[in-house]
């Protein structure tokens, strides 16, 4: 397996499709579980938390397939224009492209900052207290939204501007585009479900530009020296990620964010703990 056994690649693969998509932020959780497992930050052990990435994309294509490839076929009217009917027939896509951009530009323009603060395990766990407390009042101060709200691109971009929150480490994407979806008076369903289709071309593109820059920098050997473990992380990384989203959207439909709220701030507090103790934690 390389740089890691494979007890330690079924367990970074588990954490990360239990929590890319819950508002828990994967990061912080990558920091604990490399360090309690005493993996070594080497460049593969990095370029494999993004890698594993493309297992936890897949899933939420599959589970939600059928609105995933869905094309709009509602009737418009005698001689609209052909452009207009093909931007209406790929409405989905417009949306989900509207609230991509923002995260897009931002992150090829400062990819060297955002880069710089992943490297600070404090202000992940700084993030994760942070976000928690605001987690705890988000259900009271967006309410559950309307069935009847619809998303429209200006909302789609509002939560793509949401989304760029999450480039500060221990945020949560999926944190940033829920309350994102719920400022804009949708369910908590529809904002769940709206930022896990979201993820999908927002990973797709940072995973990409990761292997890019690894490959470019010489990386071809460190992955075909791990295929075995990059095979192995991504298919249960998809498996676990397809559970946990669906233990997601039921909970948070019934119950809320509150629970995660204290979850964040108490996986932020150990954080912090182990640093202000002395422990030397590294950045998954």
């Amino acid at each position: 397996m390389g740089d890691m056994n494979l007890f330690q690649v079924i367990v970074i693969a588990i954490v990360e499709g239990l929590t890319e998509f819950l508002p828990v932020s994967s990061t912080g959780h990558m920091i604990i579980a490399q360090n309690v497992l005493g993996v070594e930050s080497t460049e593969f052990v990095k370029a494999f938390t993004f890698i594993i990435q493309f297992g936890a994309i897949l899933s939420v294509v599959v589970l939600y397939w059928k609105r995933f490839f869905h094309l709009n076929h509602d009737p418009l009217p005698d001689g609209t224009p052909a452009l207009k009917r093909f931007i209406h027939k790929y409405d989905f896509y417009r949306k989900l492209f509207v609230a991509f951009i923002p995260a897009a530009v931002l992150g090829l323009l400062f990819s060297d900052m955002i880069d710089a603060m992943l490297e600070s395990v404090m202000v992940v766990a700084i993030m994760l207290v942070v976000g928690g407390v605001f987690m705890l009042f988000c259900d009271k101060l967006f309410g559950n939204g309307s069935e009847k709200t619809k998303m429209t691109e200006r909302r789609a971009f509002m939560v793509g501007l949401f989304q760029c929150i999450s480039m500060i480490p221990g945020v949560s994407r999926s944190m940033a585009t829920i309350v994102g979806g719920m400022s804009q008076k949708l369910t908590r369903k529809a904002a769940a479900e709206f930022s896990f289709f979201l993820a999908v071309p927002t990973m797709f593109a940072a995973t990409v530009y990761k292997m890019f820059k690894l490959l470019r920098d010489g990386g071809t050997e460190i992955i075909m020296d791990n295929m075995g473990a990059l095979v192995v992380g991504n298919v249960v990384a998809f498996v676990v990620a397809m559970l946990a989203i669906k233990f997601f959207i039921s909970y948070v439909t019934k119950y809320g964010f509150k629970a995660f709220g204290w979850y964040r701030i108490i996986v932020g507090a150990i954080i912090l703990a182990l640093l202000f103790t002395g422990h030397s934690l590294e950045m998954a």
